[in-house]
């Protein structure tokens, strides 16, 4: 899928995840994707898969994460993911270079990496660090604080 940029392939990135509640974590980690290749692509997680793994209702709708995401400068090309897990079809169709993989995100890249190649998906798989303190850009903690501010 991807293109010729210089007479050379274009490296795509594929990233995955809730992004919910956009915030400063999202674009430290949507910006370092991007800066491993040339296209950055982003699988949103269906509402369903939010439920299932957040254990809690996604405040915005994956459309409505989709459109957000899309809007973004860094992000070449938005999809919404299947409900469940992985969607090996889809990220076959992607023909991603890189799986970037977010810093509170728990996959072990050995296994993704192997399970990508169990479906014929040659990709590597790097783990993105946090660029600040863990605990400050975390959607979970963003609503903890919006609940103490104004449920009062």
């Amino acid at each position: 899928m991807g293109g010729e940029t210089e007479g050379r392939r274009k490296i795509r990135v594929l990233v995955g995840g809730v992004f919910d509640l956009l915030h400063i974590g999202h674009i430290h980690f949507l910006s370092q994707a991007k800066a491993l290749g040339d296209e950055l692509v982003v699988i949103v997680a269906h509402d369903e898969t939010v439920r299932k793994r957040k254990r809690r209702e996604p405040v915005n709708t994956a459309e409505d994460r989709a459109e957000l995401l899309r809007a973004l400068k860094m992000v070449d090309e938005v999809y919404i993911g299947s409900p469940g897990g992985i969607d090996y079809e889809l990220v076959r169709r992607i023909d991603p270079d890189i799986v970037a993989i977010g810093p509170d995100q728990d996959f072990n890249c050995e296994r993704l990496r192997d399970a990508l190649r169990n479906h014929g998906i040659e990709a590597e798989v790097i783990r993105i660090p946090y660029l600040y303190r863990s605990d400050r850009a975390k959607t979970s903690k963003i609503i903890q604080r919006i609940v103490e501010a104004y449920c009062d």
